[in-house]
């Protein structure tokens, strides 16, 4: 029997030679070459990451289209998945295939669906491909051209109009880049090259690219980032490591002395930092990001706009903004280290808002952390936050453990102000904390996140909700936390 491909909240993803094989992929690339003839698409552009198999699945998928009468535009070579959505919009495509698991571990590999503003397909687009998976085939007409393309130098043009050039022109020092040995290897140092960063050291960790990544999943959250936080752990302010994930759409830092800078640190720096140059919009979070955001915004006079978890919702308004100024998007975020800013594609790019991070310190120079610590005081907020991902036994009802949450009135004593479940459940206590649960949308994983105003009363907070889901049913595997050690070969949503 054919395996069933359902897309999640971007796009589809599996384990390599089990259901992704290139008969699937073959599937998947006619489904989507047909939405595309429907809509009158006629260029169609396709990219891939270090991954293993990356260029040959990328060949099955252009010949799909190519099939079907689209030209094709196909890299000869990995690049990150925002320069590839760069590549949809600068080249007039109808869309584009970015061939990626993302920050998923080695043994998967996946398909990633983009729209022709360049950034990733919004949900009804999602459904629509998806509803032409295996639908019989029109007539296909004259074949499409495939040819090569090279983005890189139209891409690097694009990022010196968003960055100040000229201030980044002045900076003296260093910035460690851990690509991770996926896609955004050396396409940082390359840049500073391109700018004429005179002043700056580009220092490659895991600069090689590599389809195994070095041996760690290629996502910057703690437990993969021991190499690179010990080779910080001598370093002084305001030095610091971007750490771009396996596309390098996601951004993530270390800082001076090894210490993980997290994403919505990131996230607050950079709205910032952005407001003080004087862009304005409305700020968009998804709904298990920090609400230091929230504050940060009542405190600049900017409107919040929180959505589930995915990039294609905050994609979603985006859009909506290039059709009306007045519902311009500043900047777009979500708890795993996706970051768009306006002036750019609506699109997480890990390549641009690791710049965007150093030029915050060239202007203000300040360090990360001193910049963090600026907001907290601006906004009365102390920000502590840690995440633990349960793996379950598949028999374990996760719909029905948070069904039986919203019984909760309070969590370790605080008591419960609001619950909100518009993705999973999200209990926002008195006295400022929350903590979340979310089911994985692709494996039985079931995530708790919590915020509060101290480590202790996290910790606290998170040994309770997982006291309380463990109580419910009985899980067939050990959580792990992002500070831990954890290698199970799982997607993430």
């Amino acid at each position: 029997m054919a395996v069933q491909i359902q897309f999640g909240t971007d796009g589809w993803r599996a384990l390599i030679a089990r259901e992704f094989t290139e008969d699937n992929v073959a599937r998947v690339a006619a489904a989507h070459a047909r939405y595309l003839r429907a809509q009158g698409g006629k260029r169609v552009v396709i990219g891939f990451d270090t991954r293993f198999g990356g260029a040959r699945f990328a060949r099955v998928a252009a010949g799909e289209f190519a099939r079907r009468g689209l030209d094709v535009l196909l890299a000869t070579e990995f690049l990150p998945t925002p320069a590839l959505s760069f590549a949809v919009k600068h080249y007039g495509a109808a869309g584009g295939v970015m061939i990626t698991a993302s920050h998923n571990p080695p043994e998967y590999n996946g398909y990633k669906l983009k729209g022709p503003y360049g950034g990733s397909v919004t949900p009804s687009i999602a459904r629509d491909v998806e509803g032409y998976i295996d639908a019989p085939d029109e007539p296909f007409g004259s074949e499409g051209r495939v040819e090569s393309f090279d983005v890189r130098q139209a891409y690097y043009e694009a990022l010196d109009r968003v960055l100040d050039v000229a201030l980044l022109r002045t900076y003296q020092g260093e910035l460690y880049h851990d690509s991770m040995g996926g896609a955004g290897s050396s396409w940082i140092s390359e840049y500073a090259r391109h700018a004429n960063f005179e002043g700056l050291t580009v220092r490659p960790v895991r600069g090689e690219p590599h389809p195994m990544f070095h041996g760690v999943n290629p996502e910057p959250i703690p437990q993969n980032l021991e190499l690179v936080s010990n080779l910080l752990a001598a370093c002084q302010d305001p030095t610091f490591a971007c750490v771009t994930d396996g596309d390098a759409d996601r951004v993530g830092a270390v800082l001076a002395g090894g210490r993980v800078f997290n994403s919505h640190q990131i996230f607050a720096v950079l709205l910032k930092h952005l407001f003080d140059r004087g862009v304005r919009g409305r700020v968009v979070k998804t709904v298990s990001t920090s609400a230091i955001i929230d504050r940060l915004c009542e405190h600049l006079g900017l409107e919040v706009i929180e959505t589930p978890v995915g990039f294609k919702y905050i994609t979603d308004a985006f859009l909506e903004g290039e059709a009306d100024e007045r519902l311009a998007v500043l900047i777009g975020g979500e708890e795993s280290g996706g970051l768009a800013v306006r002036g750019h594609i609506p699109e997480r790019d890990g390549v641009l808002n690791s710049l965007l991070l150093l030029e915050a310190v060239a202007k203000s120079g300040k360090s990360l952390p001193a910049l963090f610590a600026d907001i907290e005081r601006l906004t009365n907020f102390e920000h502590h936050y840690d995440r633990v991902d349960l793996h379950l036994d598949p028999a374990f009802d996760i719909k029905g453990a948070m069904r039986a949450s919203l019984d909760w009135t309070d969590v370790a004593g605080q008591g419960v102000q609001e619950v909100v479940t518009k993705d999973g459940v999200k209990f926002v206590l008195q006295g400022g904390a929350f903590v979340m649960l979310r089911g994985s949308g692709t494996e039985p994983v079931l995530r708790v996140y919590v915020e509060a105003p101290s480590e202790d009363a996290v910790q606290v907070l998170l040994a309770e909700a997982v006291r309380r889901v463990h109580a419910f049913g009985t899980p067939n595997a050990s959580s792990s936390s992002a500070g831990e050690d954890s290698t199970a070969p799982s997607p993430r949503a």
